[in-house]
């Protein structure tokens, strides 16, 4: 008899993956706490097919990344712009924090507990800089945007192993990367309050590459897989995008990656 609880949670997860509306979605984010009971290890019904797009409203337009226009963070459009980015990149990491709770069952219970917790953070990420966009006259949606972390998501909908593999460990580890150098231009535009934001995200987004490295392993572990050469046939599979430096060593320590692999990134550049 399947037990209704780990339906509970995962269901939840879904009615917030497909809302449209960014506010209720961050509310029903989160309110996916410790509280929304969790079953060990429950294998469910198959759950329904990806969406073409999770839920988002109308705006921002979605177009390729080479038309999104790069503006100097010294005037307060271009600092709009920035946020606005960094927003949207927000806005997709609750949708795949929420989809990989639906999505991939038979999971031991801190799975769950920690993607939840990933979404709740990745909500409240969005409220901040939502904040900040809103202190210079704007709001999410005022701004095009692309859609590459979710096209990921589509890539890897079928196999838990590579989502883990390319979306935590690749392209959020990409943002743990990038944020001293975007830290650095808002403070020497003197948005200290913009600065500060990233210094909340940062320390957060750590957390989740750790987690996304934490369970990467893992299920490496239960396939009898090895992980760095896995992640080399992974990347390789699904072309994920070449990384390219200055990578942030000590963020990527502590967000668990291993001696070996940081050498084999470098090597990479």
């Amino acid at each position: 008899m399947t037990n209704s609880r780990t339906i509970e949670a995962r269901e939840l997860a879904q009615q917030a993956l497909l809302c449209n509306d960014v506010a209720t979605k961050c509310e029903m984010a989160r309110h996916l706490t410790d509280d929304v009971p969790v079953n060990l290890s429950v294998a469910l019904d198959e759950p329904d097919p990806l969406p073409a797009a999770p839920g988002r409203p109308n705006k921002p337009v979605l177009v390729a990344p080479s038309e999104l226009k790069h503006r100097s963070v010294s005037t307060e459009h271009g600092r709009a712009v920035l946020l606005h980015a960094l927003a949207h990149i927000e806005f997709n990491a609750i949708n795949l924090a929420l989809d990989i709770v639906w999505r991939f069952a038979d999971m031991p219970e801190p799975f769950y507990r920690d993607w939840l917790k990933v979404a709740r953070e990745e909500a409240y990420h969005f409220g901040l800089l939502q904040t900040r966009l809103e202190s210079l006259g704007h709001e999410y949606g005022d701004f095009p945007a692309h859609n590459g972390l979710w096209e990921m998501a589509t890539k890897t909908s079928s196999d838990l192993l590579a989502r883990l593999a390319l979306v935590p460990r690749t392209l959020e580890a990409r943002g743990l990367d990038a944020s001293p150098a975007i830290r650095s231009k808002l403070a020497q535009a003197g948005d200290h309050d913009s600065a500060a934001t990233l210094d909340i995200i940062l320390r957060d987004e750590i957390g989740h590459v750790a987690i996304g490295n934490y369970w990467y392993r893992f299920v490496c572990e239960q396939r009898g897989l090895d992980p760095v050469e896995t992640y080399d046939s992974l990347a390789m599979t699904y072309n994920a995008p070449r990384l390219r430096g200055p990578f942030n060593l000590q963020a990527r320590r502590q967000a668990g990656f291993d001696d070996i692999e940081l050498a084999r990134l470098q090597d990479r550049v």
